[in-house]
């Protein structure tokens, strides 16, 4: 099939090289995000999907909203026969979903219709779920609801941040959309209804959700952080300065008082509602990447001090 693929950030590049790899479809367009500032300097930059297809001379269409005429006028032009999506960060009005024959294909990383939205990892990790996965759907206009093609499942491990088990959703995610793309060319694979029961809704978490409340019990600050991490980042603060935080553990049968912070040879402990967690990484505002023990060394925390 000729195909125009919509996505943007690196999560979605293993479905992109294996599209572009496929001996079975064509990968004539890509879709993705208007060239975006990142980096220290701030400085203007394409996307990830943009880079890997430029780098395999595929046109980039970069529109500001999927619903600009221009952008559906070179669309109707192409004339997809599908076009997947893979974490394009757009809406998809009627007038776009209507043009290719297929219809668009999403790769969504959960088990719909359980965690519907913009961070189903991030939410899968922070609710402690055991399984999870990824699945293939047909979109249509009601976020993530349409019917469901193809479903892959993954376990999620007891240290796995958000960002780890992406990575590993992304390599076996691919794997499905591609399979199921070779479906629904042969006309053996026939999308079916989401159940209506198991709904839940999966929003993106902010810079506010990311703060450490150390009243909770220590399970909860363990699935907080690493739902947090690498983005948006989990932090809390101490002597009225923000300090981001990577993953903790739980020590079973410690006991501080909720933030308190207890400085050892090595190991830094911090208090929660229930046992005390330790701390492996710290990253002080406009400071690098360091040890919770070298950090603990330069503050030298003193008495009862805590995190807030």
């Amino acid at each position: 099939m000729r195909l125009v693929f919509a996505g943007t950030p690196e999560t979605a590049l293993p479905s992109l090289r294996t599209l572009i790899d496929s001996p079975r479809h064509e990968v004539v367009a890509v879709v993705t995000r208007p060239d975006a500032q990142s980096g220290r300097g701030r400085k203007v930059h394409p996307s990830p999907v943009a880079e890997l297809a430029e780098e395999a001379g595929i046109e980039v269409l970069r529109p500001q909203k999927a619903g600009d005429p221009a952008f559906l006028d070179r669309l109707r032009e192409i004339g997809p026969d599908c076009c997947p999506v893979v974490a394009y960060g757009a809406l998809l009005p009627q007038s776009a979903l209507d043009v290719p024959r297929h219809g668009w294909i999403n790769l969504h990383f959960s088990i719909l219709p359980a965690w519907r939205g913009a961070a189903p990892v991030q939410h899968a990790v922070l609710h402690g779920d055991e399984i999870t996965g990824a699945t293939t759907f047909q979109i249509v206009k009601e976020l993530d609801a349409g019917p469901v093609y193809g479903v892959v499942t993954e376990e999620v491990r007891r240290d796995d941040t958000s960002g780890a088990l992406l990575e590993r959703l992304a390599v076996s995610g691919a794997g499905l959309l591609a399979a199921t793309l070779d479906g629904v060319e042969d006309g053996t694979l026939e999308a079916r209804p989401q159940p209506a029961d198991g709904v839940t809704i999966a929003p993106k978490l902010n810079v506010a959700d990311a703060r450490v409340a150390w009243d909770k019990p220590a399970m909860h600050v363990d699935r907080l952080i690493r739902a947090c991490t690498p983005g948006p980042g989990a932090w809390t603060e101490f002597r009225g300065t923000r300090i981001k935080l990577g993953p903790v553990r739980p020590v079973p049968g410690e006991r501080l008082a909720p933030g308190e912070v207890a400085a050892g040879k090595s190991r830094v402990l911090v208090g929660t509602a229930t046992d005390a967690v330790e701390l492996s990484e710290v990253q002080p505002q406009g400071k690098r990447v360091m040890g919770a023990v070298e950090w603990a060394r330069g503050v030298r925390p003193e008495g009862k001090e805590i995190f807030a």
